[in-house]
């Protein structure tokens, strides 16, 4: 019986991608047309299916981007990066759609000792450091086991300091592991989609609004109380936003 109800899920499952591929074959079609707001509705139908890629995300940016839809073209090609990290093509078609944004908001930079810490731990993934450091713990392994049956004083310097090194690599990989997860939790951006939506000092809608955005400003996530949200700018400004006026890119 398990047999069958797996079969039967694969089977399912071969349906429902064959009919997505098709469907995502016609949204192109309407998008070479001209037809952008038809191939909207076809690529979302698919993403309505649970279906999720780079080139999905990133042919709803052009899409929404074709029809100057600032926030939907922003969010999606960020959702397109999230999947296809460091593409030549969204990074490129990114840019384009901010440029149609109002916000003008500078970068306030990291420097010193945290930027070169954040630049190291952003060199890998957490998956990867974590890779790194097994291999760094069987690597003093294997290299340990050598220094204790070797036999000459010169091999036994040299495999007690590989050992020495492949242990400190390890050390360093899981607590760059645990930064990147940190940070990766800290991180909750999201894409403003209310053409204006008035920021408060308070999540409250008779406290003193301390700014103004617009749509397609990209924005961080620090907490939620009730039906708002507190953001960050990357000028390091805060303040209290509807959640109804935001829209989160790491909600796939």
């Amino acid at each position: 019986m398990r047999a069958i109800t797996f079969l039967l899920l694969c089977c399912f499952n071969l349906i429902g991608f064959s009919q997505n591929d098709q469907t995502f074959r016609d949204a192109n079609t309407l998008y070479n047309d001209g037809k952008f707001a038809e191939a909207i509705d076809k690529y979302e139908s698919i993403l309505n299916s649970k279906e999720h890629s780079a080139e999905l995300y990133f042919n709803l940016g052009n899409a929404n981007y074709k029809l100057n839809n600032i926030a939907p073209s922003i969010y999606y090609f960020e959702k397109a990066l999230q999947l296809a990290p460091h593409d030549k093509d969204i990074e490129n078609n990114l840019a384009f759609a901010q440029n149609m944004t109002i916000d003008a908001i500078d970068k306030v930079p990291t420097v010193g000792f945290s930027r070169i810490v954040n630049n190291i731990v952003n060199t890998f993934n957490t998956d990867t450091w974590a890779k790194i450091a097994v291999g760094g713990v069987l690597l003093f392994v294997i290299i340990f086991l050598a220094y204790h049956f070797s036999y000459t004083s010169s091999k036994k310097r040299i495999a007690f300091v590989t050992s020495i090194v492949s242990l400190f690599v390890a050390c360093i990989s899981v607590a760059m592991a645990f930064q990147k997860a940190d940070l990766n939790k800290k991180n909750n951006p999201a894409i403003v989609f209310a053409q204006e939506s008035r920021v408060k000092t308070d999540p409250n809608p008779t406290s003193e609004e301390v700014f103004r955005l617009h749509e397609g400003t990209k924005v961080q996530v620090l907490e939620t109380y009730e039906d708002w949200n507190k953001i960050q700018l990357s000028d390091n400004s805060t303040g209290w936003i509807p959640s109804k006026d935001i829209k989160l890119l790491k909600v796939f």
